[in-house]
């Protein structure tokens, strides 16, 4: 398949411009194409989560307690805040993770009314595989890609994103 080859979002541009030839359809096709690959990719990187026992959610917690360093503990407010959750979800998510033992809660050296969360030694085993597997099922999906082509779609996608941020 090449660039051009047409494809289920031609189809729906083409019959928009046939019903409302008055309307400006570029982002319409850019926007449904980003979706479509959005769909695509998140179903592919959802079953290397499952097929190691972790959500996305769970992934998350574990990724961003690993990405803290030594000794990968946070404040679960900080954590929370990082992973831009609730309170009562980030509770709920780690309830989970501490039963399967891969988490645990742990007593703050500085303060004792305040609790830490710590990855066990099991869950740093199952992070550190899981995103290994993770980061190798990324490579896939843009294999379809050159090295030229994907930093492209990176250094374009800054740009949308930095755009559509400021927009709010």
């Amino acid at each position: 398949m090449t660039e051009r080859t047409p494809d289920a979002i031609d189809a729906i541009v083409a019959q928009w411009q046939r019903e409302r030839p008055d309307l400006e359809l570029e982002a319409m096709a850019i926007l449904g194409r980003l979706g479509r690959l959005y769909q695509l990719g998140e179903r592919a990187i959802e079953a290397v989560f499952t097929a190691h026992g972790l959500g996305r959610g769970e992934f998350d917690v574990l990724a961003a307690l690993r990405r803290a360093g030594e000794p990968f503990e946070l404040n679960p407010s900080v954590l929370a805040d990082t992973l831009m959750l609730s309170r009562a979800g980030m509770t709920s998510r780690l309830d989970r993770l501490e039963s399967a033992g891969l988490v645990r809660r742990v007593a703050d050296a500085n303060d004792r009314r305040a609790v830490r969360v710590a990855l066990t030694a099991a869950g740093r085993e199952r992070i550190d595989t899981v995103v290994a597997a993770h980061t190798a099922n990324e490579t896939r999906l843009l294999a379809g890609l050159s090295a030229t082509d994907r930093r492209e779609l990176d250094r374009i996608a800054r740009i949308l994103l930095r755009s559509m941020e400021e927009q709010g």
